[in-house]
Formats: structure tokens, sequence, C-alpha cells
């Protein structure tokens, strides 16, 4: 049917009948001159609506189209249906489309939301800007038979009794009182009083698309065990990391207090660190209203321990909601005879689901964003396990919407928090070229590359005679991070950065223009990007390939070479033939003296000049830069840094550290992805396997490899 949604009125609570506040702009001082102006009452604005009406069941099909800002929960008569919608800008603001014949009924009906406004500059939402509220539309094959307007009423939650944040103004803690909870708002009967009358927002801006990638998965998890710590107090375990909402449900004495408390580990006195390493805090106070209730957070939190000071009744009626995006039947190691890369393996694909939310989140805890430069581990590895390609395609566009903020790209989209960093940037031609390579969606690709032409005039900027960039000042040349694991590498990296030709970022710039050929190439478009890429080529390796040394160097005048820069130089193909074996003993001899992410790069590099064996022991090996250094210390899920004491704020669940799932897949196995079909090419069994399977759904086998011995 048309877009039905466009017919209905965009609603919202009086407060939020203003016009918005503008919060876009370059990096710098953006979020302090938006914090000025925003109102602190109207942050973490919970608002409840509800809207009753009459219905003869005689449609077969029956849809509800809804969107809010920032986020919704929606009940049909007390039934739970569904919640989003996936952060975005309001520019191509997302609604969600759900089938609710099930859930009507004969005669009188009732729908329900539960919206959530949160107000601060973070990576989560686009929030901060005043806009607010809801809009639906119910229909059937006859037509419309709801949508949103004046009629429908509305009231502020008054349960939540705090202010209290976490994380990088992330979230708000939910100190929830119940006997300020309005029960039975869900169901027809309920009473509204005290509620008042939605206000419609006549200049309502969102522009409004369709979510097309599914909603979450949602389903209940009980802890492993319980243990009572102290005479009060008890330690849950979930066994692993798990990403959700805590749940209770109970009966208790009216104004009884129960302290919830959550982290990813115990302190040696066996109490839980909930006080965490990345800088969240997780600690709560419910109060009970003394009826039979269920309390339930409406955000999400990331931890494997609750600590819960209360009865023990109450202990063992807590359970958590675990939300991600759907991931039936992923490619999974079936068997290998090298248990260290089956835990591997397991870290790395429970941290690719419980990193993909409704956007792949740097991790789930702190930041709860989409990072650019994560995407190239996240979005590939995904979208490869689980053979839905459609959460990589939205992210692409997500970022090509940044590009109205800065057409170099933000380097987190969508979200109000505005962050530039050079090396994301330049990696995303090669995104949309990887995204082309599994889906052969050429319309995607059209759509797209006026997106990565605009990286590369924002970067042409920066560019002197020879054709490298210098000075590259309006965004971050990161690198790596954290700062301790780039190597000593030989350049400042202030910010703004220092002056001069450093070598990383012209690696990514060169890599930027390889993909751009390559889309060039497959759109039949005519151009001088390979004249351009030629250049550079010739301008990288007089700059900074030293002959003698067969090595390449961090920057003009340096004589350092780094493990970053001669692993980039690997693998954007800027060494020359004679530097290969060079380069590859500087690696097995420094290691993985890097950050988890850039270890991707550094091991797909070996694996591009045939080295497959030194690749495959650096990823499966003992050392303190290791997956296995993070399976020693309990990992459950792959770490920020290789280890917990490794980074001051590390979190303990950050996916960009999922690289050996590719690297098992495509270089191991052998198994390329095209055109979502796999394709066979020649396998590399390090000597350490003797057998191997890699499956994909209840059957079918992707790869199998045994050696019996006679």
């Amino acid at each position: 049917m048309e877009k039905q949604i466009q017919k209905a009125q965009w609603i919202c609570a009086e407060e939020f009948l203003v016009n918005p506040i503008w919060i876009y702009g370059r990096e710098n001082g953006i979020r302090e001159q938006i914090e000025q102006i925003h109102p602190n009452e109207l942050k973490n604005y919970h608002m409840l609506v509800r809207k009753k009406f009459h219905f003869d069941k005689k449609s077969e099909n029956v849809w509800l189209d809804i969107t809010a800002d920032d986020y919704y929960k929606l009940y049909v008569n007390g039934h739970f249906v569904g919640q989003g919608p996936s952060p975005s800008y309001e520019t191509r603001y997302y609604y969600n489309h759900y089938e609710i014949t099930d859930y009507l009924r004969n005669g009188e009906n009732v729908i329900a939301v539960h919206t959530y406004y949160q107000g601060n500059i973070n990576r989560v939402w686009n929030s901060g800007d005043l806009r607010q509220g809801l809009k639906a539309v119910c229909y059937d094959k006859n037509g419309i038979i709801l949508q949103t307007d004046g009629t429908w009423k509305y009231k502020r939650a008054r349960q939540y009794v705090n202010n209290r944040e976490t994380g990088y103004h992330t979230q708000y803690l939910e100190d929830i009182d119940m006997t300020k909870y309005d029960v039975g708002w869900k169901d027809i009967n309920f009473e509204e009083k005290e509620w008042k009358s939605a206000m419609v927002k006549s200049e309502d801006d969102h522009c409004l698309v369709l979510q097309e990638t599914k909603s979450l998965e949602l389903y209940e998890v009980f802890p492993q065990s319980i243990k009572e710590l102290e005479k009060g107090i008890y330690i849950l375990d979930f066994g692993k990391e798990v990403v959700g909402y805590v749940r209770l449900q109970t009966e208790g004495i009216k104004g009884e207090t129960v302290e919830v408390f959550a982290g990813e580990e115990l302190l040696e006195d066996g109490h839980v660190r909930f006080q965490m390493r990345c800088n969240c805090t997780y600690h709560e106070t419910w109060i009970l209203s003394g009826r039979k209730e269920i309390i339930e957070n409406y955000d999400y939190k990331t931890f494997r321990y609750l600590e819960i000071h209360g009865e023990k009744r109450m202990a063992e009626q807590f359970s958590v909601i675990v939300r991600h995006y759907p991931f039936s039947n992923p490619i999974r190691l079936e068997k290998c005879n090298d248990t260290r890369l089956l835990q591997i393996w397991d870290i790395c694909s429970r941290s690719i689901q419980l990193g993909t939310q409704e956007v792949f989140v740097d991790c789930p805890s702190r930041e709860k964003g989409q990072y650019l430069g994560d995407m190239t581990i996240t979005a590939k590895c995904q979208m490869i396990l689980t053979g839905d390609p459609s959460m990589y395609k939205k992210a692409l566009f997500s970022f090509a919407d940044s590009a109205s903020v800065d057409d170099g790209l933000l380097a987190v989209a969508p979200g109000s928090f505005m962050q530039e960093i050079a090396d994301y940037s330049l990696i995303y031609p090669m995104q949309v070229y990887e995204y082309f390579q599994y889906t052969n969606d050429e319309d995607t690709i059209k759509k797209l590359y006026p997106i990565v032409k605009g990286i590369q005039k924002h970067f042409e900027r920066f560019q002197r005679k020879d054709g490298l960039l210098e000075n590259v000042t309006d965004k971050w040349n990161m690198v790596d991070w954290p700062e301790n694991l780039r190597d000593s590498y030989d350049f400042p990296l202030t910010i703004p950065i220092g002056t001069g030709c450093h070598a990383v970022i012209n690696a990514y710039f060169y890599g930027a223009l390889l993909y751009i050929e390559k889309l060039e190439n497959i759109l039949h478009l005519e151009s001088d990007t390979k004249q351009k890429r030629r250049k550079i080529k010739e301008a990288f390796q007089k700059a900074f390939y030293q002959k003698d040394e067969r090595l390449f160097v961090d920057a003009e005048g340096s004589k350092h070479s780094s493990l970053h820069t001669n692993s980039l130089a690997l693998f954007f193909s800027l060494n020359t033939r004679e530097s290969e074996q060079t380069i590859a003993d500087l690696i097995r001899k420094k290691g993985l003296c890097c950050g988890v992410y850039m270890a991707y790069f550094v091991l797909k590099g070996l694996a591009r000049i045939g080295e497959y064996q030194l690749m495959y022991d650096l990823m499966t090996g003992e050392g303190e830069h290791s997956w296995m250094n993070m399976v020693h210390e309990r990992a459950t899920t792959c770490f920020e840094a290789w280890g917990k004491e490794q980074k001051w704020n590390t979190s303990l669940c950050h996916p960009w550290g999922s690289a050996p799932l590719l690297l098992t897949l495509e270089d191991i196995a052998g198994l390329q992805f095209r055109n979502r079909k796999v394709i066979r090419t020649k396998c590399h069994l390090p000597k350490q396997i003797q057998s191997i399977c890699l499956m994909h759904g209840e059957n079918e086998v992707l790869f199998q490899m045994d050696y019996h011995k006679s």
C-alpha cells in the first residue's frame, strides 16, 4: 500500500511544541553549545501514550506503521508488539511496519506506546534536538482504521525518579518507584484520569522512510547460578556476557527497596564490579508497590553478573530480556582439533551477535554508537555469518547521511555526537565495494558513489604537488587506539595533527582511491582515479620507503618503521616485491603490538603475500597481545584491548575484535562470498590444524578437512 503513515499527524507532549534545536556541526565544541540551550527538565523524558478504538475484526490483515523520537515500545491490548525505530537522522527517519491482526479483537481495543526522549548529545540517538513524540497509523486493505491526532492521550511516566547518567552521556540509570507506576495503563479498561490530550506538531520535519531491517530478537534468559554472598546479598551469574533489560517479577511489601548492581566481572571479595572498567556504573534502586508486578528496565545494559540486595525470593525471580539483531543459523566453526581456534571463534561470534543491535555498536555499554572504522570488521562479519546484508546496507546509508554535515563523513552515525576520524572516512569506499562483492547490488553502489567521490574531494584539499596528503588538520589522524598500542608511531598525533606528511593517513588515502577505482569500473565510469592512484603510490614509496632497510618509515625524516605503516603498505599493496619478506619478518618480530582493530589489517596483509602460517600463529598466539590472552582472562566476548589492564577504560564486549572470523573463513578455509554465494578457492591450513569443519544451518557443510594418520 502507499505510505499511509504520511497521512497521520505527529503528536508530542506539550513541552515539546517548540522549534527544534540545530544539533549538527563539525566536531569542536558542538556538545557544549547545545547543552547550554537544552532545558534539563526535558531530558530523560518517558511518555506514555494511549488510544482506544472500536474495531470489527473482518479484515484478514491489519497493519500498524509507527515511529517515535527517540524510541518507542508498542503494545496492543496489553501485548508487546515491537520497539524501535533504529536511530536515524530526521532527514531520513525510520518507521516500522507490523502486522497486528492477531492482537486485535472485535469491539474495543487499545494501542499503548511507551516513548522515550533522552535529550543528551551522544552516539546513541539523534537526540538533544527537542524533537519528541510519535506518529502512527493503523490500516487494512479498505483504508485507515486509526491514526495519531489530538484525540490520543498522554502522560509523563512518574516512576523514573532520578536523572543519574552513566557511560559517555549514553544512558540514564533507572531508579524505579513502582508506587508511582500507572498500573494497567496498557489495558483497555484503564481510566485515563489526569491524562492530557496529545499536542499535534503541524510543523514536524521528520522525513519518514520504511526501516528495511528486521526487528530485534528478544528472549528471556535466567541466571545459571545464584549464590548468597552475605545475608541478604545475592550474586547472579548468567554464565556469559549478556545485553538486555534486567527484569524482576515479584510481590513485596509496599515501600520495600531492592538494590540492583550489574557488572561484567567480580571483585576479589566476590561482589560485582558495578563501577565497570568501561566507564559505566550500573547501580539502581527499585521501590516495590506491594502488588504483584514486573519491573523491567527500559534501556539496555551490558553485563554478566547481577548483585541483588534484598530477599532471596526476589533474587530467584530476576532474569534478563536479551536483545540483539536476529542471529539465526549463523555460520559456525563446528569442530577443529586446535581448541584455541574454537575458543577464539566463540568469543568473536558472540561479540558480533551482541554487538549487532539496531546499529553495529562499537560497544553496547559505554558508547552504544556505530563507528565507521569498526564496521570494516563488524558489518562484514555479521553479513557473512548470517547471510543478511540489510544491516550493512543501512549502515552505509547512515554514514552517507552524515555527508550533509561534512562531505568527509563523520566517524559516528547516526547520532547527535559529532566526531571525525580521517582514517575511518578513508576506509568507507572499501566498505561500499565489499558490500557490492557480497550482494551484487549495483543500484546501491550508484546511490553511494557521489558520497565516495565527496570523500575523495574532501581529502584532495590537503594534497601537495606529489599527491600525498599533508597537514590533514580538520579530522583526528588516529593511526590506532589506544595510544599505547601505536608501536611508537613517529609522528605527533595531536588534535589538530602536527605539521608534515606521515605514512598511515596516506596509505588510507591510497586505499580509498584504489576502491573508488574499483567502484568506477563496476559502474563503467570514466575518470582519472587510476592515474591519481598510481601517482600517489609512486610518491608514497619515494617519501617513506627505505631501500637499504626494505621497510617503510612513519613520516618524512623519520627513521622509525612501525608495525602500522608497514602492515598497511602490505594491506593496500603499496609495498615493493623485495620488501615483502622484510615486512613479514618485522611483523614476526614485533607481533601484534597494535590495537585489536588494527590487527585485522596486519593479518590480512600477511595473507595477501602468502604468509598464512605466520598469520595463523599470530592469530592463535598465547602472548600478551592475543585473543588467547582474552580467553585466559575469562572473556566470553572480545575485549576492546588485548587485556583488561591494557586500556584505562576497557570495554569487555567490543565487536571490533572479531577479525579471526573473517580470517578463518576467507584465508584459512579459502571461502569467498560473492553475490550471496560461496565460492571455494584454495584453502591454506596451517600446520596446527588436522581437522576442521565449518557449518551453516543444520546440515550445510561449507568447509571440511580431516587428516587421518595411517
